[in-house]
């Protein structure tokens, strides 16, 4: 049942031409090419180790030889392979495979150099043969990745694990804490032997870990879902309540290959399980995928159609007829000429397999590929050090986390194929700083400092006795952006941004702020707004004179303002008031256009009622002293506006006016505050009245 060095190669179909020669001279050899071409490579190597004996011709020993370095090649023993393709090749054997077959196995062993020196080789023996280029590629870059492994940590799951075979792992719960997996270890049902590995046949097994991270013993199914035969490699749907395996039956004297079958659990149990024929029993189907909605099967096959030796195929549910349509190859785009095997999905748009037919470190490699455009594209080898030197394959992952397992038989494990987990521990990233009085450069204690990240997740807090501020690695995280604002009573706010983007190693950020203290005891005077004669209407450039107030207010949205807008002397008290309010009113107006909740907003109208210079009634000036005085001014009333829940109502408020007897006393105290200044200072000549300007014909403000 394990699959996970099996391979469809050309050297086994010599072993057929070659053993017609030899069996009028020797019978074991027949015999034990008879077991080699039926798939029973533990069986073969004992019987070629057999026939080896008392063999006198040179030809027939290195031969031999080369067939028993292919049986412990298709055991998975890549060591002794190593040494009997060695062994071949010293004893003159003439076909150049053995010279790629022990560049494969000193890569897989993790002999880099030694191995593109027979790559080298194979390519100038068989030129045409893109397996010798590619092996060269793989050496090279096979020691460039393990000098720059990514992020990702991989340690040995040794509850799972035992010395026997223990692979393609899978979740059962949503939770994550159980896994179903394959296992050819003592104990299963069936009591045979499989003359392919010299192991037990491999059964499902089950584990949970608990909330300690401790697992259990793992147990194995019952009948039906485990057979006398193989079983293994399943999927389930994404309620785990249908299942997907492969099984694969055994007949000593006929090639049988696997089949996919499928089981609805019930109860505690399975049904009995039916097979999904997808293509005779001559042929290998298993390593099956399901999708998320259930309405596409992955698998792999050496079905007719295919590109090299096993290839990933795809099925999908006809909704009708309630059946499996017929498989679609994946085509180049993800198969080659080798072996492509262990289809697993991840959110049904990234495509995870294993592959010994595309550029790797040895062995299995597993490689991603995303499906964009209806194709997949992208292929991308997942490197060191989820992948190893040895076979790497049946990744699976905790969900939308970058933690899961995969199967490997690296050195380290257990025995054979082992499971491992891998997860990416985080970078840590922190940021911190101060915030400044723009004036003083004295910290400003108690600001706000909010902090929002891309998913629009908000944190927040407050500037201690330092003026500091700090956000942990469990705010300030990696591979995002944040906007921070920062707000203090009596203070204007500021804005800054900040990321992470792009750095693979944590670090601490610092970014200080200088907020701006709002004016004491008089309003902020806004630019110049212009207004058409006697008339309310905002002009466009005035318009644009407010956005600076616009984003004041949306960058401190804690804070309310009221406007004053004023007139100068020109006109009555009373008209000007009236004018006054209505300009006001149209500022009001257009700050709640541009959302600004009416809430935070209040305004006056103060006509001339607090004229900047001398310029009240009867005194002669220039237009730019009435200019002076024909302003927009705001002042903060509040910092600590929290809206109401719900979107606001974008309906102005009432303006509110000064009265004629405010007005009338105003215009007394300007009046005396103003002779005062006159009766200070020193005299100046009398300007030439000109029409503009006198109290006879004074144009309206």
């Amino acid at each position: 049942m394990l699959q996970t060095v099996k391979r469809f190669l050309i050297g086994c179909l010599l072993l057929i031409t070659t053993s017609g020669i030899l069996s009028a001279q020797n019978k074991k050899v027949v015999a034990a090419d008879r077991l080699f071409n039926n798939k029973e490579y533990y069986e073969a190597l004992n019987a070629y180790k057999k026939a080896l004996e008392g063999v006198k011709g040179k030809a027939l020993k290195a031969e031999l030889t080369y067939k028993q370095a292919l049986c412990f090649m298709m055991t998975n023993d890549p060591k002794k392979a190593e040494v009997w393709f060695g062994k071949a090749i010293k004893a003159k054997y003439q076909n150049p495979e053995a010279t790629l077959y022990l560049g494969e196995m000193m890569r897989i062993n993790g002999k880099y150099d030694e191995a593109l020196a027979e790559y080298e080789k194979y390519v100038k023996l068989k030129p045409d043969d893109a397996r010798g280029s590619l092996g060269v590629e793989s050496c090279k870059l096979a020691v460039n990745w393990k000098g720059s492994p990514t992020k990702h940590q991989v340690s040995n799951v040794q509850p799972l694990n035992s010395k026997y075979d223990d692979f393609s792992p899978i979740f059962s719960r949503k939770n994550f804490n159980e896994v179903i997996f394959t296992s050819s270890r003592e104990g299963a049902i069936g009591n045979g032997q499989d003359g392919w590995t010299g192991e037990a046949f491999s059964d499902l097994y089950e584990a949970k870990v608990d909330k300690n991270g401790k697992w259990s013993t793992p147990m194995g199914f019952k009948e039906p879902l485990n057979s006398k035969f193989n079983d293994g490699s399943a999927t389930l749907n994404e309620k785990y309540t249908t299942m997907f395996y492969t099984r694969c039956e055994y007949d000593k004297n006929k090639i049988k290959g696997c089949q996919i079958y499928t089981t609805k659990k019930k109860g505690n149990s399975w049904d009995e399980p039916v097979l999904v024929p997808f293509a005779d029993d001559t042929f290998t189907v298993g390593h099956p995928w399901i999708s998320d909605d259930e309405m596409t099967l992955y698998f792999a096959s050496d079905m007719p159609g295919g590109l090299g030796g096993r290839d990933i195929w795809m099925s999908k549910m006809d909704k009708k007829g309630k059946k499996w349509g017929n498989p679609v190859n994946l085509g180049p785009q993800i198969n080659t000429q080798g072996d492509e095997l262990y289809p697993t999905l991840r959110d049904d748009s990234t495509l995870y397999f294993a592959s010994n037919g595309l550029v790797g470190m040895g062995g299995l490699d597993m490689f991603e590929a995303k499906f964009k455009g209806g194709k997949w594209t992208g292929v991308a080898n997942l490197k060191h050090p989820l992948n190893s030197s040895a076979d790497d394959f049946g990744i699976v992952f905790r969900g939308k986390q970058e933690r899961g397992y995969f199967s490997s038989c690296r050195d380290g494990g257990k025995g054979g194929a082992d499971i491992y987990e891998f997860t990416v521990p985080p970078v840590l990233f922190t940021l911190g700083g101060i915030v400044y009085d723009f004036e003083s450069k004295a910290p400003v204690v108690g600001a706000k400092v909010v902090m929002v990240d891309q998913e629009g997740m908000t944190f927040e807090t407050t500037t201690d006795k330092m003026g500091s501020y700090y956000y942990d690695n469990t705010k300030f995280k990696e591979d995002n952006t944040y906007q921070i604002s920062v707000t203090a009573e009596n203070y204007f706010g500021d804005k800054g941004t900040e990321t992470t983007k792009g750095e693979t190693s944590g670090s601490d950020h610092k970014k200080d702020f200088f907020i701006k203290p709002v004016p004491k005891d008089k309003p902020v005077r806004l630019p110049e707004i212009l207004y058409a004669l006697n008339s309310a209407e905002l002009r466009p450039e005035s318009k644009d004179s407010l956005n600076g107030l616009i984003a004041t207010l949306r960058d401190n949205p804690q804070i309310t303002i009221e406007l004053m807008s004023h007139t100068d002397s020109r006109g009555s008290s009373k008209s000007n008031i009236e004018l006054s309010q209505r300009r006001a009113q149209s500022v009001v107006n257009y700050l709640i256009e541009q959302k600004i909740d009416p809430a935070r907003l209040g305004a006056k109208g103060m006509g001339e009622t607090k004229l900047l210079n001398k310029c009240k009634d009867g005194v002669t000036c220039t237009e730019e002293e009435h200019q002076r005085n024909r302003r927009t001014e705001f002042k903060i009333t509040s910092f600590t506006f929290v809206p109401k829940e719900g979107s606001p109502e974008f309906v102005a408020p009432k303006i509110e006016t000064v009265d004629e007897d405010e007005a009338v006393e105003t215009d007394v105290q300007e009046q005396q505050r103003e002779n005062i200044k006159i009766e200070n200072a020193p005299p100046a000549p009398t300007p030439t009245p000109t029409p503009a300007t006198t109290p006879e014909k004074k144009p309206k403000n």
